[in-house]
């Protein structure tokens, strides 16, 4: 247990100490590095955590992340069956779903504005985006790496393509959907700080432009630090719910 945590929190102490010598190291040429120091990151994130201010801007983030996870799901998971399942919509589709999803969903962003205007649409539409991809390719190969047996047995009990979906495909896949679901939190959580600094006026991004503009910066480095962490908490969520979903059907009933 104890090289389980010193590992990790050792890893963490290096890049602190990398931090502040690099600001030790700025501050000569640039004396106003000294506000980007750890010391002062922490004792503004202290401040900052006291404040209803930063959890408005967390909570409507979270929201942010869920509402685009959500869309991104509902449609990723079935063009991923589809996908998979269906020949004629693979060679169709396919091809361009593989050049869309190598577009930055950033590079939308004007776009979505003139769409959708300004507010929270756009940056649904472009955290969805992001993460439609991940989670529509696990979908497919989890469909893929299912036993072909299963679902011949489900043809010769005339099972409907509902029902083949509903009760075989979609628990086969739940671990592959789940891992989709993790990769598609990395990006989302990637694209949301620069997606929050389009046009509103609550959210992470939004309060690090806020931070600039007030010349805060150890607020901005305590944001910056604060975003990485919850971040690392959505992750380990992912994670631990992957894990979770393993560990129950291991010890289902057959």
């Amino acid at each position: 247990m104890g090289k389980r945590l010193g590992l990790p929190l050792s890893g963490f102490l290096v890049a602190i100490c990398a931090w502040y010598l690099g600001v030790l190291a700025l501050r000569p040429a640039v004396p106003i590095a000294g506000a980007f120091a750890p010391q002062e990151a922490a004792h503004a994130l202290a401040a900052m955590l006291q404040d209803s201010y930063v959890w408005h801007h967390i909570a409507v983030s979270l929201k942010r992340v869920a509402i685009g996870l959500l869309l991104a799901i509902v449609g990723g998971v079935p063009m991923g069956i589809l996908i998979a399942t269906s020949p004629l919509f693979s060679r169709t589709a396919s091809p361009l779903f593989q050049f869309l999803r190598m577009v930055s969903p950033l590079s939308w962003m004007p776009l979505a504005v003139m769409v959708f205007g300004v507010g929270d649409a756009p940056v649904y539409f472009l955290l969805a985006f992001a993460a439609l991809w991940p989670v529509m390719l696990s979908t497919a190969a989890g469909v893929a790496q299912l036993d072909p047996n299963w679902l011949l047995l489900a043809r010769s009990l005339s099972a409907t393509r509902s029902e083949t979906v509903l009760r075989l495909i979609l628990p086969g896949i739940t671990a592959h959907i789940l891992t989709g679901v993790r990769l598609a939190i990395g990006i989302i959580w990637i694209v949301l700080v620069p997606a929050e600094m389009l046009g509103v006026s609550a959210g992470l991004g939004y309060f690090i432009l806020d931070t600039r503009d007030r010349l805060a910066y150890p607020e901005l480095m305590a944001a910056i630090v604060l975003v990485g962490f919850l971040g690392f908490l959505l992750d380990y969520a992912a994670r631990a719910a992957y894990r979770r979903w393993l560990h129950v059907r291991s010890v289902a009933p057959l």
